[in-house]
């Protein structure tokens, strides 16, 4: 798949984990237990000049490591400069990694990783039959993967960073995995209000991210939780403390001709209408007519 362009720079400056060093073979970055999830041990590649970031050679933060738990591969790290380096790394080299956003911890995979969506569902034990969110740095990199319309771009410029996620059409010329959409041709887009995604988004690109738990289980509110349900299937957990919590993101469809309300969340409809007004967007929001289930999987 082709990576937007701006994305494959911030890339290109960390390493490619696809080109090899003479030729050298490359290895598994994670490998699972076989049968679980249904994952091969070879799904997450990294070459051999990788080795250091093997999840088994970083080390944790705290005096609580887990390195003697026996199914337990991911390890702990601050979320700090020298952290979000490390994830940036290891999600460069297709690697699964547990983030702090400003609502709850999310999973997150590079956009251009083989097969990146399916693990994250793997990961949550959930069926493949719903989109997932992508994160963001910046309303430009959005038109990078998504065609920002006239309500899309007003929204984003009154509520980005924030709880907003936006539904666009996706960009022609930039192919996306049929996985990451749910088969759709739209694609949910937020920019968070927190500085590590956008970090990770200026590094390695537009994140697809989901919920840090397993499918029927609560939201993870810390690293530990994260550890208790996913620690033995994703490579590095990124600790920020716990979780900031409060509504999930509002959801605004803006594939139609007018904008339409797929769930309300942390912003109200009061800010959506002003915003729209203030572009002089044309919208008619009297009726949400959508459940919170019928937008991408986004928190």
């Amino acid at each position: 798949m082709e990576r937007p362009r701006d994305a494959r720079r911030s890339r290109a400056r960390r390493g490619d984990a696809d080109r090899s060093d003479g030729g050298a073979a490359c290895r598994p970055l994670h490998r699972s237990t076989p049968g679980r999830g249904g994952r091969g041990p070879d799904d997450r590649i990294a070459c051999p000049r990788g080795a250091g970031l093997h999840p088994s050679n970083v080390e944790t933060t705290g005096g609580q490591g887990t390195r003697d738990r026996p199914n337990v591969t991911a390890r702990i790290v601050a979320d700090d400069a020298s952290g979000r380096d490390l994830a940036a790394d290891v999600l460069g080299r297709g690697g699964v990694v547990a983030i702090p956003t400003d609502t709850v911890y999310g999973i997150a995979v590079a956009l251009e990783t083989p097969n990146g969506i399916e693990r994250l569902f793997q990961v949550k034990r959930r069926p493949l039959d719903r989109g997932v969110m992508v994160l963001l740095d910046s309303v430009s990199q959005a038109a990078s993967v998504g065609e920002m319309g006239s309500a899309a771009s007003a929204l984003a410029a009154a509520c980005w960073p924030g709880g907003l996620t936006v539904v666009v059409p996706q960009r022609p010329d930039v192919p996306m995995p049929a996985v990451l959409t749910g088969g759709a041709a739209t694609i949910g887009l937020r920019v968070p209000d927190h500085e590590t995604p956008r970090a990770l988004a200026r590094a390695v690109g537009p994140l697809p991210t989901t919920s840090a738990n397993r499918s029927g289980l609560p939201a993870a509110r810390d690293a530990g939780e994260i550890m208790a349900q996913l620690g033995d299937d994703i490579d590095l957990v990124l600790d920020g403390g716990t979780a900031h919590g409060g509504p999930a993101s509002t959801i605004v469809d803006c594939t139609g001709e007018r904008p339409g309300i797929l769930r309300l969340g942390a912003i109200s409809l009061a800010t959506i209408i002003d915003a729209l007004d203030r572009a002089d967007v044309a919208h008619d929001l009297t009726d949400i007519g959508h459940g919170p289930d019928s937008g991408p999987s986004a928190s």
